[in-house]
C-alpha cells in the first residue's frame, strides 16, 4: 500500500509537467493576450469615434456650406460605432473583415473632410481645431500601434497551437482555432491618415 502510494505521489509532478508541456496554461494564456490585445483596438477606435462629434461641430462653425462631407462622416461614423467583435468571434475572418470594411469606410470620409477644411483658413488656424487635430493625430497612432500587437498575439498564438507539445492539448483540451488577424481592408489603410489641415509648410 505504501508503495503504491509512494508511485502515485511520485507521477503526479511528472504528470503535471507533461500536462503543462502540452499546453494546459500556455493556451489559455496566450488566448487571453489576444483579446486583451483586441480590446485595445476597439478601444482605440472608440476614442476616435468619440473626437468626430467635437470634429464636426468645429468643422460646422465654420464651413457649414460643408454639409455633404459632414454628414458622410456622421453617417460612416454610426456605420462603425454599431459594429462590435466578440472576443470569442476572433477565429471568424469574416467579422474581423466587418469591422475593419467599416473602419475603412471611416478612414475615407475623415480624409475627404480633411482635405475639405484645408479650403479654411480661420479653421485651420482656430484653437479648439488644432487641439482636435493633435488628439486625431495622436489616436491613429495608437490604433496603428494597437492593430500592430493585436497582430502580433495572435501570431503567437496561432503559432503555439499548431507547434508540438502544445498542439496536443490545443486538439485535445481545447479545441483551439485559429484566430484572425487584423488586416486593412483598402491598399491605403496600412498608412494612418495625414492630419495636417495645411497648416504643415
Amino acid at each position: 500500500m505504501a508503495r503504491r502510494q509512494l508511485a502515485t505521489v511520485m507521477l503526479a509532478p511528472l504528470a503535471a509537467l507533461s500536462l503543462t508541456a502540452c499546453g494546459i496554461n500556455s493556451i489559455p494564456t496566450a488566448e487571453e493576450e489576444v483579446k486583451g490585445r483586441w480590446a485595445d483596438v476597439e478601444n482605440q477606435y472608440q476614442r476616435r469615434a468619440d473626437l468626430i462629434p467635437n470634429l464636426v461641430s468645429t468643422v460646422k462653425g465654420f464651413a457649414n456650406q460643408e454639409s455633404e462631407v459632414l454628414t458622410q462622416v456622421t453617417e460612416a461614423r454610426s456605420r462603425a460605432s454599431s459594429i462590435q467583435v466578440d472576443p470569442d468571434d476572433l477565429d471568424n475572418p469574416q467579422a474581423l473583415q466587418q469591422f475593419g470594411a467599416a473602419q475603412g469606410e471611416l478612414d475615407s470620409a475623415l480624409s475627404r473632410l480633411l482635405v475639405t477644411v484645408e479650403a479654411y483658413p480661420q479653421l485651420t488656424s482656430n484653437q479648439n481645431f488644432l487641439a482636435l487635430q493633435s488628439q486625431l493625430e495622436g489616436t491613429e497612432n495608437r490604433i496603428s500601434i494597437a492593430r500592430r500587437d493585436y497582430n502580433q498575439a495572435v501570431q503567437e498564438y496561432n503559432t503555439l497551437i499548431r507547434t508540438f507539445p502544445a498542439v496536443i492539448g490545443a486538439n485535445i483540451f481545447y479545441g483551439a482555432e485559429p484566430k484572425a488577424t487584423f488586416e486593412a481592408t483598402t491598399p491605403d489603410a496600412q498608412v494612418a491618415p495625414t492630419v495636417d489641415f495645411g497648416n504643415s509648410q
